[in-house]
């Protein structure tokens, strides 16, 4: 399969290519990440997707398999970027998907999202909800065999491979990889298409999980 990766450089994303290797293509916007890409056995292309126009972003996808949406604004960056990321990217690229024919779309979005933020709250999280909110809308409303996970708060410990995976689970984090590890059981899983998943640590294996979902 060829999955096409946005926020090819991101730490979920770079796990996630490791596992699928020569089928992965990871999109990057800085040229300086590409050798980090192709490191884990992918293939990088460089392309900003706050920039980048739908038929630009067509192109690249035209021929793959499947495409995940990787990619955020990241700690720092203020409000505005939420937007134009969490939310802009997710739709050019949700919309670059269907006129590519990729058909499988799996989002990595946040729990929380698809529920207001708590008033008094930090207003940086709350423009990151309300992006990853209004980016699963866009999607549930598109042609293309979609999935939305929401992991809980992410960590960079060793995976488990245990997890706890519905549409609605406790409040807990989760091992990034552990999260790679799960959209590959989803890529291989159209059975899961058109769901939206919550994501921690639990004890059930993610095959045996997914296999049920």
């Amino acid at each position: 399969m060829r999955i096409i990766i946005a926020g090819g450089h991101g730490k979920i994303a770079l796990r996630l290519a490791e596992r699928l290797k020569s089928g992965a293509v990871g999109v990057v916007r800085n040229p300086a990440h590409v050798a980090d890409v192709e490191a884990t056995g992918a293939e990088a292309v460089v392309c900003d997707l706050e920039q980048a126009t739908v038929e630009e972003v067509t192109e690249i996808l035209r021929g793959a398999d499947a495409v995940v949406f990787a990619a955020g604004a990241g700690p720092g960056s203020g409000a505005a970027r939420k937007d134009t990321v969490d939310r802009g990217a997710s739709v050019l690229l949700a919309e670059a998907a269907e006129r590519a024919g990729a058909g499988r779309f799996i989002q990595v979005s946040s729990m929380g999202a698809g529920k207001p933020p708590r008033p008094g709250g930090d207003d940086v999280w709350a423009a990151y909800i309300a992006a990853k909110t209004a980016a699963e809308d866009d999607l549930r409303a598109r042609d293309l065999a979609w999935t939305i996970l929401r992991p809980g708060r992410l960590t960079d410990e060793p995976g488990t491979g245990l997890v706890r995976l519905a549409p609605e689970v406790p409040p807990g984090s989760v091992p990034r990889e552990d999260v790679a590890a799960v959209i590959v059981a989803l890529l291989e899983a159209p059975g899961t298409a058109r769901r939206t998943l919550e994501l921690v640590s639990g004890d059930t294996p993610i095959i045996s999980l997914v296999g049920r979902e």
